[in-house]
Formats: structure tokens, C-alpha cells, sequence
């Protein structure tokens, strides 16, 4: 790691001084990008601050019909809706915009976000406005905790929001995980710390951000359409660890991790600490004999090491990357300075959320489990290396990964293979290479009929999400005639959701449904 004290300035000399939430913001002309969950917050904390805003979004839904309204009810603010609203730079109060603040999916080469860059308007996300307005005069500015990874990053942030609070800090997680950091930042409460999970978006957007500890959980392919190549997508995950002031977290199982880490600009005194599953080294936090440990965080750690929590806190036969995330958890914490008693509460206290490898039902000796957060072929696998004979309901928006890894690994493991998502022919092909004897169930005729961009088919899912739900119920049916007892339907698409579903969570739910509608189904057929 090399050292670098101080973020290197904007070339903007007005956007250099905006390092507060005092500083003058007021009339700076910004166009927003996106009207959704952090579109809204971003537009929204701008015209408390002052700044004139123009708002775009290529959606008509009802549900962003509803947002335009309300951001035109609360100030000033324009709000452009529609495919042409997003085709250009528009102007600001008839004038050039001075920055533009893009919600994280946007891609750097949309014709609006390229237009901006022709036109040397900078680009910022919104994580990296909120870093610029955390400090507030008569406020107490929280610590970030950042995490990010191809996989693992919602639990791992769960973890250290559950580990802060077990402390007694006033805590919360905020980021990808679905509360925005901007809204956190208004909140009446003021909170000690953030546990803020990051994707390679949101990085991507983000140039000044110091955390108190960082980590990258692990990489893997994935978002290869939206970064152009794998090598973009590492150099955007690598910025997690830019301006780190105490503890670079890497995972010592994976060495592109602690290549980023070995590359860093980071701040006088910042370490390196590595997690592993296996016995730690020196510096390092993993497994002895059953038990979380750390060798990194204490006086002795050459000779000794400090227990932190068993597996058992982490429930019964916690799977591998589960203990990999509470490792990583526990690094940063202790990073902050948090002792092993809050450590192991923190993972006793942690409720894992839903739609990862979630038991939904067991009926007649089937098991159907929820893992809609797979949303890559790297997640997919960790819950199909779970399970012994699984029917795999998989497909959806690929992203440019390639699958052949994964069917090449659990072949042996699959029973049948049911399809979801609006281009499966990725996915069909390296069933073909590498199981050819696993029979393929494709979908209901019409339920792939809706294949445009993946722009217009999530605003076509948005408007319409029955659509989604019918692909579910039948993904479920055609399941349930192959499954037998000792079978597990494993709903792991390998692959994002909005070509058919409005989010991931869209996903499960709809999965859920189908399932609870067709247990209930069989349930009365079997009392009549």
C-alpha cells in the first residue's frame, strides 16, 4: 500500500469547496439521473441544500409519476420523464449544468452520462454526494465502515451493523442494502457509525471517500456489460479501499483482493489485515478448532490468538462463505476499535435477510429454498454446492458472465433445470457442453416474448408485474412435476432480474408465492 494523507481535489474549483453540508451549495445547477430510491434522496438532500435541480428519468410509471410529484411539491425542482428526457444534457434554470448526480445503475456510456463527460460536466453518485455533506455543524458525523464484493455483501453488512449495536452504538446499514446513505444522514438520529455496503456502480461514482475500514469480500465475473470488461470491474471494486484510514480488510483466499489492497492510495498508517476460513496468520482473523479468532487486532498476535465468537453463534452448519462474512465482519469492527464480547453478540443478534438461501417450504420430502439474491454465477453456486439433488430455476438478465464454470461443477448435482428470464441462450449452452444428460424445462409460451433492452423490459416489468409473477407460477408448476422426496428446488438464477421482475426481491416474492399457493393447492387436495 502506498500512503496518500490527503483526497486529490476536483478540478472544479466550485465543486473542490463542497466538503460539508454548510458549505455553498445553494444555486448550483445539477441534473439528477434517475427518480428512483437514491435518484429521489439525492434530488431530494440537493434542494435542501439550495442547488437548483433538473431530475430525468427514461420511466412513466405510475410509480414515477408519484416521485415527480412529490419532489415538485417539496422545491425546486424540474422533473423530465420519458425515453427523450435521457438522450441529452439538459439545461439547468437555461443554463449549463454544473454537475450531474447519477443513481448507481446508470451506465457510464448512456448518451446522457456521455454527453456530460463530452461537455466536461462531472459526474458524481450518490454515495459520493453524501460523503461530501456528512459533516454538519452541531451534528455528530458518522464513521463509515465500507464493504463491498461480488458476493456476501449484504450479510456482511447486516453483520456490522449487528456487531456496532451490540456495542451500543448508535449504528445502522446504509448503501446498496436498500437505505440510502443521504437519507441516514438526515435522520433526526445521529448515528456513531455506518455500516455502508457498496457496489462496483457506486464506486465507479465515487472519488473521495476516506472509511474508517474497508474490505472487498471476493470477486468474481459479473456486471461485465456494465464495466466493459472484468479488468474495469476490478479496478472499480479496488476503489473501496482509496483514502482507508485504519485496516484494508482482504479475503487471504483469493490473492486479486490483496493485490488491491498492495495497490492502494490509502492514509499514513493504514494496515493491511487479511480474513481466511483456515488458520489465520500473523495479521490476519479465521477458524481454529471451531472458533473465530484474531491475530491481527492484538498486542500478542505473534505468539497468540484472541477468540472472537464460535461457529455455533453463526447457527447450525453454517456454510463456508457465511463464515467467511462474519471473518470479514469482525475485521472491520475490530478495525474500529469494538472488543470480542460485541463481536460475538453482534453474530448471535444478526438475523440473516430473505431471498438468501431461504427455506420457503417442505412438503413431501421436497425442500424449497429462495436464493433470489443470487444474482451472479458465483453466489448461485455457493447454495447449489449446499444441496445434493436440486431442480434449478435459473436465468434472467446474464450480464455478460459466462456459465460454464458452474454447470461444469455441480452437473453431478442436478436433476433437471427449469428456465426464467427473458434470454436464456447463454445459460443453455454451457448446459449442453457440460450436462447434456440433465433434462431442460423452458418457459410457458409468452413468457419470453417481452426481450427488448434491458432499460425498457425492467420499465415493462415495473409497469406490469403480474408478467413476472405468471413466469414464477410456472417455473414452480413445471418444478413440482419432477420433484420427489429427497429433491430440493433451488430458485438461484445465476443472473439479475429486471428483464421479468421490477428487483431481485420481486423475484423472490413472486417465488415464494407460487410456492405457498402450490403447497396450500396440494395441502387441500389431500384433505378432500
Amino acid at each position: 500500500m502506498s500512503e496518500n494523507p490527503q483526497t486529490k481535489p476536483s478540478s472544479n474549483d466550485r465543486l473542490k469547496d463542497l466538503v460539508s453540508w454548510d458549505s455553498d451549495w445553494k444555486g448550483l445547477r445539477v441534473v439528477v439521473t434517475g427518480i428512483g430510491v437514491s435518484g429521489f434522496a439525492a434530488a431530494d438532500t440537493l434542494i435542501e441544500l439550495g442547488a437548483r435541480v433538473v431530475v430525468v428519468d427514461a420511466a412513466t410509471s405510475p410509480k414515477a409519476l408519484a416521485q415527480a410529484d412529490t419532489l415538485k411539491i417539496v422545491g425546486a425542482a424540474d422533473v423530465l420523464l420519458g425515453e427523450d428526457a435521457v438522450k441529452a444534457l439538459p439545461l439547468v434554470d437555461d443554463e449549463k449544468a454544473e454537475l450531474v448526480v447519477t443513481s448507481p445503475g446508470w451506465r457510464p456510456d448512456q448518451s446522457l452520462l456521455a454527453a456530460a463527460k463530452r461537455a466536461h460536466v462531472p459526474v458524481w453518485g450518490d454515495v459520493e454526494l453524501a460523503w461530501r455533506v456528512r459533516e454538519r455543524k452541531g451534528r455528530k458525523t458518522a464513521d463509515w465502515l465500507t464493504i463491498t464484493g461480488t458476493n456476501g455483501k449484504t450479510t456482511t453488512v447486516g453483520m456490522t451493523e449487528a456487531m456496532l449495536q451490540a456495542a451500543g452504538l448508535k449504528a445502522i446499514a446504509v448503501g446498496n442494502v436498500g437505505t440510502p446513505i443521504l437519507d441516514a444522514l438526515r435522520d433526526p438520529v445521529e448515528y456513531d457509525a455506518f455500516a455502508v455496503e457498496l457496489s462496483s456502480f457506486q464506486l465507479h461514482w465515487s472519488e473521495s471517500l476516506s472509511p474508517v475500514a474497508s474490505v472487498c469480500l471476493n470477486v468474481a465475473e459479473d456486471h461485465v456489460d456494465w464495466h466493459g470488461s472484468y479488468q474495469s470491474y476490478l479496478a472499480d471494486k479496488a476503489k473501496i479501499y482509496e483514502n482507508t484510514q485504519k485496516a484494508c480488510i482482504y479475503n487471504a483466499e483469493q490473492i486479486e483482493t490483496e493485490r488491491m489492497v498492495e495497490n492502494a492510495d490509502v492514509v499514513e498508517g493504514c494496515r493491511a489485515v487479511g480474513f481466511t476460513t483456515v488458520t489465520p496468520a500473523v495479521s490476519m482473523l479465521g477458524v481454529v478448532e471451531g472458533l473465530l479468532v484474531d491475530r491481527a487486532f492484538i498486542e500478542e498476535r505473534r505468539t497468540s490468538a484472541e477468540e472472537l465468537a464460535s461457529l455455533t453463534d453463526l447457527g447450525a452448519d453454517a456454510p463456508r462463505h457465511m463464515v467467511a462474512n462474519a471473518l470479514a465482519a469482525a475485521a472491520l469492527v475490530r478495525a474500529y476499535g469494538l472488543d470480542s464480547t460485541a463481536v460475538r453478540e453482534g453474530l448471535r443478534n444478526y438475523l440473516p435477510g430473505d431471498h438468501r438461501i431461504q427455506a420457503v417450504a417442505k412438503q413431501d420430502g421436497v425442500l424449497w429454498i429462495n436464493d433470489s439474491k443470487a444474482t451472479n454465477p458465483h453466489a448461485a453456486a455457493a447454495a447449489l454446492s449446499a444441496f445434493e439433488s436440486v431442480i434449478w430455476i435459473a436465468g434472467g438478465l446474464s450480464k455478460g458472465v459466462n456459465y460454464d464454470e458452474i454447470v461444469k461443477n455441480n452437473a453431478n448435482r442436478l436433476k433437471a433445470v427449469v428456465l426464467i428470464g427473458s434470454d436464456t441462450s447463454d445459460l443453455e449452452a454451457s448446459l449442453k457442453r457440460h450436462a447434456a444428460d440433465v433434462p431442460v424445462i423452458g418457459q410457458a409460451k409468452g413468457d419470453t416474448e417481452r426481450v427488448e433492452s434491458a432499460e425498457a423490459a425492467g420499465a415493462a416489468a415495473e409497469q406490469s408485474p403480474i408478467f413476472g409473477d405468471t413466469v414464477m407460477a410456472h417455473a414452480v408448476q413445471s418444478a413440482a412435476r419432477l420433484a420427489e422426496s429427497g429433491d430440493t428446488v433451488l430458485m438461484a438464477p445465476a443472473a439479475a432480474s429486471m428483464d421479468q421482475f421490477t428487483s431481485y426481491a420481486h423475484r423472490g416474492d413472486a417465488f415464494i408465492r407460487a410456492v405457498r399457493d402450490l403447497v396450500e393447492g396440494q395441502a387441500q387436495t389431500t384433505e378432500e
